[in-house]
C-alpha cells in the first residue's frame, strides 16, 4: 500500500494479556508466553545439549499444534450432527421458527393464550349465552319446522353473497346440495331458501310446508317418502336433509340417487336442500349438477344489525322478528344465523319471474340480468347497513316507523349508544380478546349480545372480555367433542360395503386442526404432512388391531382450510439457509391455536399418548420450521400439566443422543420458564442438570440457559455455563461457549463481557479456553443465529452481521471491552490461528460482493480500538497483504486501503509514511 507503512514480514503475536483491561499505554509487544520459548545459546563443544534442546523445542512445537487443534475443535458448531460435522446448521432459521411459534401462541394472554373464560353462562335480556356449553350432539330429527321459526328466518336472515343464484338453482332443479363448513350458516340459508320457494307454491298454505328430514335415513329413503307421501306430507313441501356422511362405513349418495330424489320432488311440486360439510366424502356431490358452495354469512353486518336490534329492544321499540331466543349452533335457523336483519323482498322479486323460471319458459338472458342486478342491489344495501348499523325492511327501505317509537333517555339515547357501540367494537382490547379474524353467525350473535349488555350496564368490563375470550374456546370444544363417537355406531344396513377407511377419514380433520395449532405459519405442505402423521397415530391409538388406511388422492386442501378456519398466505420459507417464497398457512384468528391446544390437553386425556408420540416425531424433523414450532408447543402443553410434560416429553428428549432432540427439550423448557407460574420449577431442573446431570442433560441445560430465563440472574446463568463448560476436561465447552455468545444479545451483555474478562485471567486453563472459544465464536456468529428480536431493533436490522461487529456498532460503550477480549484471542498461541481466520472474515465483510456497504460501521468502531499500538498495526498490515495475495479470493488494493484507513487514524498514517519514505 503506497501511503501506509507496510511490514515485510508478519509481526509476531504478543503475549496473552492479563486479566485487567489493557490500556493504550500498556506495551503489547512483550514475550509471547506460551507461543515461544527462549532458546539458550549453545555452550562450546556441547553438541549433545544442542540436540536435546532441539528435540525439546520440536516437542514444544508439536504440543502447541495439538493445543491449537483442540482449540479449533471446540470452536465447531455443537449443534451439528456427528456424521456431518462440517455441514453448517441453520441456526438462523431455527431462531426465526421459534420466534414465530411464540407469536402464534402468545395472543396477548401471558404468552400461552390458553385462558378460558370464567363466565360459564350469561343472561342478557332474553338471550342465554352459554360460553362453555356442552353440546348434546343430537341432530334435529324428522319433523316440521315451526311457522314461528320460518317467520323469524324470513325477517332476520341475512343473505350471503350469491344467494339469488342459489335460489334460482333450487327453483330450476328442485334439489340443491349445499356445501360449507359447519357453523357458517349453511342450514339457516337452506331454511331461508326453502321458506321462500314454498311460500307461494302448492304447499304455501300448509303449516308444515318446510320439514327437516331424518339424517339417518339418507337420500334414497327421502325419495321414497316423497313419492309415497308418507306421514301426511302434502305437495309443495320443502325438505331439509343433513346426512351423516362422517360416520365410518357410510357412503355418500351417488348421482343416480340424487336424480331419483329430484324426479320425485318434481312430481310432488316439492323442493329439497341437502346440507353437507365440505370434504373428500361430499366433494363429488358438490361437483355435480346439484352442488353449490354456500358462502359464509357477512358476519360484520350480523354484529352491527344484531347489536342495533338489541339496543332498540331495550329502548322499548318492539322488534317484530319473533324474539331473540337462545344462542344456537351456527348452522341452525333463527337469530343464531340471521343476526336480526330483515331480508329484502325476495318474494316480490320471485313473483315477477319465478313461475316462468320453474316452468322452463323464462327468458334466460332477462332472468340473468334481472337476478344479477337484484343481487348487486342487495349487496349494496347490505354494505350500507353494515356501515349504518341499521335494519332494512322487506322491501329494502329503511325501517321508518322505528324512529317514531324510540324513547331516548338523556345520555342513554339510541344514537349515542350506537356511537359507543361502534367505538367498543373497534376497542383494541376487545378485538384482542375475541381473537378471531371473522365471526360465524352464532359467534356474531353472542358478541353482539355481550356488547349490548356492556353498553346497557348488565355486563362488566371483565365479563365482556372473558366472554369474548370464550368464543374461541367454544369453537375448539365443538371441533373435538365426540369426534369418534361415530366409531361405536353400527354401519348402515343398506347392503353396500364401505369403501373408505373409518378411523383415518374421521380423524384427519381433527389432526389437521392440531397440526395447524402447533405449526401455524409454516408451509402448507409441512402442516399437511404433519397432519397425516398425526392421523396415523390417532388411528392406531383408537384401533390398535387394524392398520390405518387412507386414500392417497382424496385430499382437498381447500376443504381442509374451510373446515379448520384457516387461511393461506405467501411468505418466506427457510430452505438450506436461504429464503424462498412458499404457501404458508395460518388460523383465521390469533386465539384459535391456543384454544385448540388447551381443549386438546385439558379435556381429552386419551389423546395425549398419540400426540406425545407425534411431537417426538416432529422433534426429529430436519426442518427448523417444524421442529422448533413443535418445541414451543410442547413447552406450552407442559405448562398445562408440567408433571406429564416433563415425564413424557422434556426429560426423554433431553437425554436423547441427537442434538436436535436435546434442542427440542431445551426450547420446551425455556418456553415453560416464560410463565411465572413455572419459572421456579424450570430453574430447579436446569440447576440440577448442570450440577449432577449426565453429559446429555448438561448439554441440554446449557442450551436452556442460553435463552436467559432458566436461572435467577445473569451471574447465576454464567456460573452454570462455566460449570458445564469446564467439567470433564471441557467435554461440553463448545455448547457452553455457544450459549455464552447467545447471552450477549440480551440487555445484560455488559455482565457477560465482564465475566469473559475474568475467565481470561483465571488460573484454570479450562476457564481460559471457555473465554477464548466464546470470544472467537462471537466473531464467527451472525446476529440472526442467536437473536430473538424482530427486525426493527438495532441488532435485528443487522441480522447478517457478525455479532461482534453488530455490538461494536450499536453499543459504543462496549467497544473497548470487545476489542480487549478479541485482542487477547489474537495474542494467545492456541487461539491465534482461529482468531486470525475470524479477523479475516470480519475484514472481508466490510462490503458486499456488489460493492454495497455491509459491516463497515462496525469495523470503523472496532479496528481503531484493536490496533492502538504499533505492533497491532503491523500485524493488520501483514494480514491485509496476505488477503491481497490470496489466489482464491484476492482482496483488491482499493478495499485493502479502505480497511487500513478505517483502522489507522490519519495523523498516524502521515507520520508512518514519512518514516517509510525517509
Amino acid at each position: 500500500m503506497a501511503d501506509e507503512a507496510v511490514a515485510e514480514h508478519p509481526a509476531e503475536p504478543a503475549a496473552p494479556k492479563a486479566k485487567d483491561a489493557r490500556s493504550p499505554e500498556a506495551p503489547r509487544g512483550g514475550a509471547r508466553g506460551d507461543d515461544n520459548a527462549k532458546d539458550a545459546p549453545d555452550a562450546p563443544g556441547s553438541s549433545d545439549a544442542s540436540d536435546a534442546a532441539d528435540a525439546e523445542a520440536a516437542e514444544r512445537e508439536k504440543e502447541r499444534e495439538r493445543a491449537a487443534d483442540r482449540f479449533k475443535d471446540r470452536t465447531r458448531d455443537p449443534l451439528a450432527e456427528e456424521q456431518g460435522e462440517e455441514e453448517p446448521t441453520d441456526a438462523a432459521a431455527a431462531t426465526r421458527a421459534r420466534r414465530s411459534g411464540q407469536k402464534l401462541l402468545a395472543s396477548g394472554r401471558d404468552l400461552i393464550g390458553f385462558d378460558r373464560s370464567d363466565v360459564g353462562r350469561l343472561h342478557i335480556g332474553d338471550i342465554n349465552i352459554g360460553l362453555d356449553a356442552r353440546r348434546s350432539g343430537l341432530s334435529m330429527r324428522d319433523g316440521p319446522v315451526p311457522e314461528e321459526e320460518l317467520l323469524r328466518i324470513r325477517r332476520t336472515h341475512i343473505e350471503p353473497e350469491g344467494y339469488v343464484r342459489l335460489r334460482r338453482a333450487l327453483e330450476a332443479r328442485r334439489l340443491l346440495v349445499l356445501g360449507g363448513a359447519p357453523g357458517t350458516g349453511r342450514a339457516s340459508t337452506a331454511l331461508a331458501l326453502l321458506e321462500e320457494v314454498t311460500r307461494d307454491g302448492e304447499g304455501g298454505r300448509n303449516s308444515e310446508r318446510v320439514r327437516r328430514a331424518d339424517p339417518e335415513r339418507g337420500v334414497r329413503e327421502l325419495a321414497a317418502q316423497v313419492v309415497a307421501g308418507e306421514g301426511g306430507r302434502l305437495r309443495g313441501t320443502g325438505y331439509l336433509l343433513e346426512p351423516a356422511l362422517d360416520r365410518p362405513g357410510t357412503l355418500p349418495p351417488d348421482g343416480m340417487d340424487l336424480d331419483q330424489l329430484a324426479s320425485a320432488l318434481a312430481e310432488q311440486g316439492s323442493y329439497a336442500v341437502v346440507v353437507v360439510s365440505v370434504g373428500s366424502a361430499a366433494n363429488p356431490l358438490l361437483a355435480g349438477r346439484y352442488g353449490a358452495i354456500c358462502p359464509p354469512a357477512p358476519t360484520r353486518e350480523l354484529v352491527a344489525v344484531r347489536l342495533r336490534q338489541r339496543l332498540e329492544e331495550e329502548h322499548g321499540d318492539p322488534v317484530r322478528v319473533g324474539g331473540g331466543g337462545s344462542a344456537r349452533d351456527g348452522d341452525g335457523g333463527g337469530a343464531g344465523d340471521g343476526g336480526g336483519r330483515r331480508a329484502p323482498n325476495r318474494h316480490a322479486d320471485r313473483n315477477r319471474g319465478g313461475d316462468a323460471d320453474r316452468d322452463g319458459g323464462r327468458d334466460e338472458g332477462r332472468d340473468e340480468g334481472r337476478d344479477e342486478g337484484r343481487d348487486e342491489g342487495r349487496d349494496e344495501g347490505r354494505t350500507q347497513d353494515a356501515h349504518q348499523g341499521g335494519d332494512r325492511t322487506r322491501d329494502g327501505s329503511q325501517d321508518r316507523d322505528r324512529g317514531q317509537d324510540r324513547r331516548p333517555d338523556d345520555d342513554g339515547s339510541l344514537s349515542r349508544l350506537l356511537e359507543r357501540a361502534a367505538e367498543l367494537r373497534e376497542d383494541p382490547e376487545v378485538t384482542e380478546a375475541v381473537g378471531l379474524d371473522d365471526l360465524r353467525p352464532a359467534e356474531a350473535e353472542l358478541f353482539a349480545s355481550l356488547l349490548a349488555g356492556h353498553l346497557l350496564g348488565s355486563v362488566g368490563r371483565e365479563e365482556l372480555l372473558s366472554g369474548c375470550r370464550g368464543l374461541a374456546a367454544v369453537q375448539a370444544y365443538e371441533w373435538f367433542a365426540g369426534v369418534d363417537r361415530a366409531l361405536a355406531a353400527p354401519p348402515p344396513g343398506d347392503g353396500r360395503a364401505p369403501v373408505r377407511s373409518g378411523t383415518a377419514a374421521l380423524f384427519h380433520p381433527v389432526a389437521f386442526r392440531i397440526a395447524l395449532a402447533v405449526l401455524g405459519g409454516a408451509s402448507h405442505s409441512a402442516v399437511s404432512a404433519a397432519a397425516h402423521l398425526l392421523t396415523w397415530e390417532l388411528s392406531v391409538q383408537s384401533d390398535p388391531d387394524s392398520t390405518p388406511a387412507r386414500p392417497l388422492f382424496c385430499d382437498d386442501p381447500e376443504s381442509d382450510l374451510a373446515l379448520s378456519r384457516a387461511r393461506p398466505a405467501d411468505g418466506p420459507v427457510d430452505v438450506a439457509g436461504a429464503e424462498v417464497t412458499g404457501r404458508l398457512i395460518f388460523y383465521r384468528g390469533a386465539a384459535l391455536p391456543a384454544a385448540v391446544l388447551a381443549e386438546l390437553w385439558d379435556r381429552h386425556f386419551p389423546v395425549r399418548a398419540p400426540v406425545v408420540r407425534w411431537l417426538r416425531l416432529l422433534a426429529d424433523d430436519p426442518r427448523p420450521q417444524v421442529s422448533m414450532r413443535a418445541a414451543v408447543a410442547a413447552g406450552e402443553l407442559s405448562v398445562r400439566d408440567f408433571e406429564h410434560g416433563y415425564a413424557e416429553l422434556v426429560r426423554p428428549l433431553a437425554e436423547a443422543p441427537t442434538p436436535r432432540r436435546r434442542v427440542f427439550a431445551a426450547t420446551a423448557l425455556d418456553q415453560a420458564a416464560g410463565h411465572a407460574s413455572h419459572r421456579r420449577a424450570v430453574r430447579k431442573v436446569v440447576e440440577d442438570w448442570s450440577r449432577h446431570g449426565t453429559p446429555a442433560l448438561r448439554w441440554t441445560a446449557a442450551m436452556a440457559l442460553g435463552y436467559g430465563r432458566s436461572a435467577d440472574s445473569m451471574d447465576d446463568t454464567l456460573d452454570a455455563l462455566a460449570r458445564i463448560g469446564v467439567r470433564d476436561d471441557g467435554e461440553q465447552l463448545a455448547v457452553a461457549s455457544l450459549n455464552v455468545v447467545r447471552l450477549l444479545t440480551l440487555p445484560e451483555c455488559a455482565t457477560v463481557l465482564r465475566r469473559l474478562a475474568d475467565w481470561t485471567g483465571h488460573r484454570g486453563e479450562e476457564y481460559q479456553d471457555l473465554a477464548l472459544v466464546s470470544i472467537v465464536r462471537l466473531a464467527l456468529t451472525d446476529v440472526d443465529e442467536v437473536l430473538d428480536d424482530e427486525p426493527g431493533t438495532p441488532l435485528g436490522d443487522r441480522g447478517d452481521w457478525p455479532l461482534l461487529l453488530a455490538l461494536a456498532a450499536t453499543r459504543p460503550e462496549l467497544t473497548g471491552k470487545l476489542a480487549d477480549l478479541f485482542w487477547t484471542a489474537l495474542n494467545t498461541a492456541r487461539s491465534r490461528d482461529v482468531a486470525f481466520d475470524a479477523l479475516e472474515a470480519l475484514l472481508r465483510s466490510a462490503s458486499r460482493k456488489d460493492g454495497r456497504e455491509w459491516t463497515r460501521e462496525g469495523l470503523a468502531a472496532l479496528l481503531p480500538a484493536l490496533t492502538a499500538e504499533e505492533h497491532d498495526r503491523r500485524r493488520l498490515d501483514w494480514l491485509l497483504q496476505r488477503m491481497m495475495r490470496d489466489q482464491d479470493r484476492p482482496l483488491t488494493e482499493e478495499r485493502a486501503r479502505a480497511l487500513w484507513r478505517l483502522a489507522v487514524p490519519a495523523r498516524q498514517r502521515r507520520s508512518e509514511e514519512e518514516e517509510s519514505h525517509g
